[in-house]
């Protein structure tokens, strides 16, 4: 379970930072960034923050909507950050991923002095000093609120892809290969702007296809 045993660690405003959407074939990937101003939020926050993908959809738009009410409060502070389809295709999801993590400290409008970033990668230009922490979003509370924010706001945008492009599921699968995902890309093609062309799957579409692009109203 989280704690604030990583936070502890450090002084001055300390964030916890995780994104949404580094394996997904389609999307923006997410970044999200939390400070806990204050530890005397809503209970139900601390007893059930965890890792987003532990979770059901449910709860994690029930914990994404107390932490929008803790931020409005003042209780924490709180940002998002995306790098886009074509960015990830430029820069690599590694490099976007850091992009995207970039924004989102920009975001909070005031300057943190330590940041715990989930995973096993240091991102560059943060603008403070920071630790990788593997598993982050299932030990840090800070991380795992990150986690909740960027993964729902990334589901709520790949929601309203699903309207737009229904054949590809994106409403269930977020943008990962799953079987009705591969039966939209076979029926209808990739979208540009959508899907990211320098992932292996759509690449080789791409190249069986001779297409690069296809957009159809009635998919």
């Amino acid at each position: 379970m989280p704690s604030f045993e990583f936070e502890d660690t450090a002084s001055g405003l300390i964030a916890g930072i995780d994104e949404a959407g580094r394996g997904p074939w389609a999307g923006p990937v997410v970044a999200g960034v939390v400070v806990f101003l204050r530890r005397e939020v809503d209970e139900f926050l601390l007893q059930h923050l965890d890792d987003s993908k532990k979770l059901s959809a449910k709860s994690r738009e029930i914990l994404y909507d107390k932490l929008l009410v803790a931020q409005k409060q003042g209780h924490i502070l709180a940002a998002l950050g995306e790098a886009s389809v074509e960015e990830i295709d430029s820069l690599n999801i590694l490099q976007a991923t850091f992009l995207a993590m970039r924004r989102a400290v920009a975001g909070l409008g005031r300057k943190i002095d330590f940041a715990i970033v989930d995973g096993n990668r240091k991102p560059i230009d943060l603008g403070c000093d920071c630790m990788t922490l593997v598993k982050g979003d299932s030990r840090s509370y800070s991380v795992a609120a990150a986690s909740i924010l960027a993964k729902v706001t990334r589901d709520k945008y790949m929601g309203r892809l699903a309207q737009q492009y229904p054949a590809y599921g994106f409403d269930k699968n977020a943008g990962y290969g799953t079987r009705r995902h591969i039966e939209g890309l076979r029926q209808y093609g990739i979208i540009r702007g959508v899907h990211r062309l320098s992932y292996r799957p759509i690449a080789e579409i791409i190249s069986a296809s001779g297409s690069s692009s296809l957009e159809n109203e009635s998919c």
